[in-house]
């Protein structure tokens, strides 16, 4: 495992999206933030993924926590994406998509599979605090779709233990089983 900058990411991460230029702290303000990567554009899950984070966005915003996804492919294909997602997940993606097309951030932070194709990242989740700091790094293969649920509680219990001395227990919230 690379030794990762994370200083580089989170404070010089600038991508054209939607004619703006986002810069990661003065975009994340004083929210938390959710990074997360995916293969290319318009692939089955990739679209399945962000039509779902868009149906989230309400208990992320509830959470003051921002997401921002990023794919390999160019701003065009970003704009017909969200175009498709919208239309076949029937919602609305609001949130930024960064355009990585040089694969600038993907190769930086280990996101492009190895011995792959150059535009087969991996899917990445980073959970960034209100602090500008990693809070968590998770990795699924391309082949699985995230856990939208998961990734909800984790940031849960993040915030609470970033506030008061405590370990929330495992399965917190609606996915614990009553034992």
């Amino acid at each position: 495992m690379h030794h990762y900058d994370w200083a580089i990411l989170l404070q010089t991460l600038k991508r054209k999206q939607r004619s703006e230029r986002y810069i990661f702290h003065e975009w994340l303000g004083d929210s938390w933030g959710v990074l997360f990567s995916h293969p290319a554009d318009f692939k089955p899950v990739c679209t399945t993924e962000l039509g779902m984070a868009a149906n989230y966005y309400p208990e992320f915003v509830k959470r003051n926590t921002k997401i921002i996804a990023l794919s390999v492919d160019g701003l065009d294909s970003h704009l017909k994406w969200i175009k498709d997602i919208n239309e076949t997940q029937n919602t609305t993606v609001n949130f930024p998509i960064i355009a990585d097309k040089d694969k600038h951030v993907a190769n930086l932070y280990d996101m492009l599979y190895p011995n792959a194709s150059d535009k087969f990242t991996v899917r990445s989740v980073f959970i960034i605090g209100s602090d500008k700091k990693i809070k968590l790094m998770l990795t699924y293969p391309a082949s699985t779709g995230r856990n939208f649920d998961e990734i909800l509680r984790v940031i849960d219990s993040l915030q609470l233990t970033a506030n008061y001395s405590v370990g929330p227990p495992r399965q917190t919230g609606k996915m614990a089983r009553k034992w």
